[in-house]
């Protein structure tokens, strides 16, 4: 806008001529309104637009900054100034138009082009996979996704978002490394990610409908070819944890859909790529009668990846590869020559596993002998097996189940050193049975799990082990890294009638012998006991407990285990001071500090190769520690002199779940890294 200032006056003004020019700038009568005529018709003529200047609060500015379609629902700030500089004005009356003519527009870059119609690719997406509204003379009306034409024009829609994004991200002039610090590009990024998620979880939906048909093939293998539309499609699983064997999903589910209660923390890894949950169908692929389950609930990472080398190809074609990684196993890939990290929630399938696991329940029909309970040891695996990765065994309490390491587990697959140097084995077993019984038995899953996937005992997963036990399962703990030599069998009552009996039935001494005779898990070297009555606990003895004991009894499969052992006892004369012949004790009955089996193994020596620790609950700080109890368990049963760390924490009996046991298990885990390097 140009003006003729000549006639204004200029500042300063001797005083005089500012008086002049306020008495010439009273309004004279009949000449004001011509003059605001005047000024105005001048301004109109100029062409000038006015600009006026407001602030803003730093909420407001990054909202403008970073909000788009996918977190508001509208078009960022960049992709309308982009589309403006185009001259185009608006692209929601015509967003076909609008696609069209960005992609053909001049006067932008390519990082501006595609970065846009990522995003206007996004929204005509997210349309399409809106479920239209279903009119009431239609009830069979199928929702976006469900119908052939419908399923083809969203994933039509999500393959553009993400090959526009793919685009933008890799075959533009400046690399990634280059936008690291732009908000533009963490959008981008989000759409590829969302686009791939949204694409891959629709394609599985197909193909699982397809492939569960009537006369269809086979459902397993690591490579699927799919057609949708214009596409075609290639699914391929890239890790060795996943090649070959892994059963087609009941489910694939987005990890960012699923939020739980009781878990402290979600760890994600942040990078390429769409995070899912497969739920894969009970005991595929183990075999029968296995003592181990794998895991029901893998973390996948899904990745799209686009045929050609230039930014043409890409656009002209439309053949996508579908990658899937475990990403406990991959950190970073190669996206079209770019090293770029792989997106990763290492929670959701452990929470998912957790919450339909219906542990709880059956933990206490278990405790009660009553049916759908467990029989057996069962050594679940949290993760696909990893011969790399160390072993950390978990065992938990009485009436418990793997619930009990809810958060142990999940702080220990959260920690990125951790996690890449561990996986875990969480051993579920039967808390009804007597601690000889479960102590033989869960050696025996151990072992044979381990003979499983590691036949010649060769793998570094088959060293180092780490047995973490809470309450009755921090004893279990214990007894698998002792040595009792002949110290069990002074549990037996003692004197001629025993010796006599023992030695006219040498079957009875050998089964007796199955059971008190044992050696140490060669593969364990260190040990960490959370709450463990060692020595057993008073508490058994209370009123409550005893009425407990009395509910507990042992299903007919377990009884079948030791069923000639149990026969051969029981034919003995009696042999206990109260006159009754002899009998397996419960698990209650173990737990006693009066009980002549945990006297016996209070001492045992335990094996020289092994370090242990010990964190102990204090219910009451100002008690002397000495006498002191988490509520259960005395301290003095769960000291154990001759510990490389013993730490005392205020809490009840569940000690594992405070914070600050957790960090003492990350601790010791840490430490036993160390000590592995130091030995190579």
């Amino acid at each position: 806008m140009s003006a003729d200032v000549s006639a204004w006056p200029i500042w300063p003004l001797p005083f005089a001529s500012m008086r002049d020019a306020k008495a010439a700038a009273k309004p004279r009568p009949g000449r004001g309104l011509g003059v605001w005529l005047l000024l105005a018709a001048a301004l109109l003529m100029s062409g000038c637009a006015a600009v006026s200047v407001s602030s803003v609060s730093p909420a407001l500015y990054l909202a403008e900054r970073r909000g788009d379609v996918l977190t508001t629902g509208h078009l960022s700030g960049a992709a309308q100034e982009v589309a403006r500089v185009a001259g185009i004005d608006d692209c929601g009356e015509a967003p076909d138009s609008c696609r069209q003519a960005l992609a053909q527009a001049e006067g932008i870059t390519d990082e501006q082009r595609l970065s846009a119609l990522a995003e206007l690719w996004l929204q005509a997406a997210l349309e399409a996979d809106r479920p239209p509204a279903v009119a009431p003379e239609a009830p069979d009306a199928q929702p976006a996704g469900q119908g052939g034409d419908a399923d083809a024009t969203a994933v039509d829609a999500w393959l553009e978002t993400a090959r526009h994004a793919w685009a933008y991200l890799f075959l533009t002039r400046r690399s990634p490394g280059d936008r690291a610090f732009e908000d533009r590009q963490t959008q981008v990024r989000d759409y590829y990610n969302f686009a791939v998620q949204r694409t891959v979880t629709r394609l599985f939906h197909r193909y699982a409908r397809d492939a569960r048909a009537p006369g269809a093939g086979p459902s397993t293998g690591d490579a699927v070819e799919l057609a949708v539309g214009r596409w075609q499609l290639a699914a391929r699983l890239e890790s060795p944890s996943f090649a070959g064997d892994m059963p087609l999903p009941q489910e694939l589910l987005p990890a960012s859909s699923l939020r739980f209660t009781g878990l402290r923390n979600t760890y994600r890894r942040d990078g390429f790529g769409a995070p899912l949950v497969a739920v894969l169908p009970p005991a595929q692929g183990d075999p029968v009668d296995a003592p181990f389950t794998t895991m029901r609930y893998p973390a996948i990472t899904a990745l799209l990846t686009f045929e050609g080398r230039t930014l043409a190809e890409v656009l002209g074609s439309h053949r996508v590869q579908v990658r899937l990684y475990d990403p406990y196993r991959s950190d970073r890939v190669d996206l079209a020559g770019v090293p770029a990290p792989l997106a990763a929630n290492f929670t959701a399938g452990y929470g998912l596993w957790l919450a339909r696991s219906g542990f709880a329940k059956q933990a206490l029909r278990t405790l009660l002998g009553l049916s759908d309970g467990i029989v057996q040891p069962q050594v679940q695996l949290m993760q696909p097996y990893d011969p790399e990765r160390g072993i950390v065994v978990m065992l938990h309490g009485l009436a418990s189940s793997p619930e009990a390491w809810v958060n142990v587990a999940n702080e220990v697959l959260g920690d990125e050193t951790l996690r890449q140097h561990y996986q875990i084995w969480q051993v579920y077993y039967p808390t009804n049975a007597p601690l000889v019984l479960n102590r033989r038995n869960i050696a025996l899953a151990l072992q044979q799990t381990l003979a499983h996937f590691d036949p010649q005992g060769t793998a570094p997963a088959s060293r180092h082990m780490v047995l973490v036990g809470h309450s009755m399962g921090g004893v279990l703990a214990r007894l698998l890294v002792s040595d009792p030599g002949r110290a069990l069998w002074s549990v037996l009552p003692q004197g001629p009638a025993m010796a006599a009996a023992l030695a006219d039935d040498p079957t009875l001494q050998r089964e007796l012998g199955d059971y008190l005779d044992f050696k140490p898990l060669p593969q364990v070297d260190r040990a960490v006991f959370i709450a463990a009555p060692h020595r057993g606990t008073p508490f058994a003895e209370t009123g409550l407990a005893r009425r407990v004991a009395n509910l507990v009894t042992l299903p007919l499969a377990m009884l079948e285990q030791v069923n000639d052992l149990s026969r051969r006892l029981a034919r003995l004369p009696p042999m206990q001071e109260n006159g009754l012949p002899l009998r397996l004790p419960n698990s209650i009955d173990n737990l006693s500090d009066r009980d002549p089996f945990v006297r016996a193994v209070a001492d045992l020596p335990i094996s020289p190769k092994v370090r242990y620790h010990s964190i102990i609950g204090r219910e009451d700080p100002a008690q002397p520690l000495a006498r002191s109890s988490d509520g259960v368990v005395p301290y003095a049963s769960a000291h154990l002199d001759g510990a490389e760390s013993e730490r005392v924490i205020t809490s009840w009996h569940s000690v594992q779940e405070t914070p600050q046991a957790m960090l003492e298990v990350r601790r010791i885990l840490r430490e036993q890294l160390r000590s592995e390097g130091a030995a190579r």
